[in-house]
C-alpha cells in the first residue's frame, strides 16, 4: 500500500527549469488537469491502454496519488513515493519533516515520535512521522488562528488614518 506522494524535498527547488525539463511539467500538468474530476466517483474511471490496446481501470486511491504526483512534477518538484511500512533513518525523517537531525533525535529521545533502534542506529516509521507531522502542522495553524485573531482585537490590521498624520 502506499502512504502519501510527498514532495523529494519540503524545500522548492530553485530553478524548476533545471529540476525537470519543461516538456514534462507540461505532460505533468495535462495529465494533473486530466485527472483532476476522475478519482472523485466511479462514474469517471480512469483507464490505463497500453501499447496492444488493452484497458485496465486504475482504482481511485491510486488515481488520486497519480494526480497529485502529476501537480507537484507540473510545479518543477521531484516526487517520492514510499510504502507505508517504509522505514526511515533519523536523516531522512529529518528531511522530511525540515528539521535538522539531531532535534529529531532529541524529539525521538523525549517520546515525541516513536522509533526504534537497530544497533546504534535509530529507525523510524513512515507511518510514525507522518502522524506527527500532521499533528505538527494542526498546532501551527491553530496557533496561527489564534495569533490573528489577538491581532485583529488589537486593532493590528486596521488601516492608519492618514488624515490625522501630521508631518515632522
Amino acid at each position: 500500500m502506499i502512504a502519501d506522494v510527498r514532495p523529494s524535498s519540503n524545500k522548492a527547488p530553485a530553478d524548476p527549469a533545471k529540476t525537470i525539463p519543461a516538456r514534462e511539467r507540461t505532460a505533468a500538468a495535462r495529465i494533473a488537469l486530466l485527472l483532476s474530476s476522475a478519482p472523485t466517483a466511479e462514474r469517471n474511471p480512469v483507464a490505463v491502454i497500453d501499447a496492444q490496446g488493452e484497458r485496465v481501470e486504475l482504482p481511485a486511491a491510486l488515481a488520486a496519488i497519480i494526480h497529485r504526483a502529476a501537480e507537484l512534477v507540473a510545479e518543477g518538484r521531484p516526487v517520492a513515493i514510499m510504502p507505508d511500512d517504509a522505514v526511515l533513518s533519523t536523516q531522512e525523517a529529518a528531511d522530511l519533516l525540515n528539521l535538522s537531525r539531531q532535534y529529531l533525535v532529541r524529539l525521538v529521545d523525549a517520546g515525541e515520535i516513536p522509533a526504534r533502534k537497530v544497533g546504534r542506529h535509530r529507525r523510524l516509521r513512515l507511518a510514525d512521522v507522518l502522524a506527527f507531522k500532521t499533528q505538527r502542522d494542526a498546532r501551527r495553524m491553530s496557533a496561527l488562528d489564534r495569533l490573528s485573531r489577538l491581532s485583529e482585537e488589537a486593532g493590528g490590521y486596521a488601516l492608519e488614518d492618514r488624515s490625522t498624520r501630521r508631518a515632522l
